[in-house]
């Protein structure tokens, strides 16, 4: 099964992730499908993460299955992009 979730690529003790679709067989750091955004849970700002949402939207319109935290993201960008539309 296809996955969105978080691959860590940050320095020790400061963590940053990037939002990738990967093959749920595949280990978290490991090969991936395609990079959808960023995660930097260090910053304090509301906003402190990017996110190709067109792209999200489509890989879990095919069945792709989103972890938590990545489910929260979109629904978080989802709803900042209607409110600047």
């Amino acid at each position: 099964m296809v996955k969105i979730r978080l691959k860590r690529v940050g320095a020790k003790n400061n963590p940053v992730y990037r939002v990738v679709v990967a093959d749920g067989r595949s280990p978290r750091d490991g090969k991936f499908i395609e990079e959808l955004g960023t995660y930097h849970p260090v910053k304090k700002d509301e906003i402190n993460f990017t996110l190709n949402l067109e792209r999200a939207k489509y890989w879990v319109g095919v069945g792709a299955q989103p972890s938590e935290t990545v489910a929260s993201m979109i629904k978080k960008a989802t709803k900042a992009a209607a409110v600047a539309a």
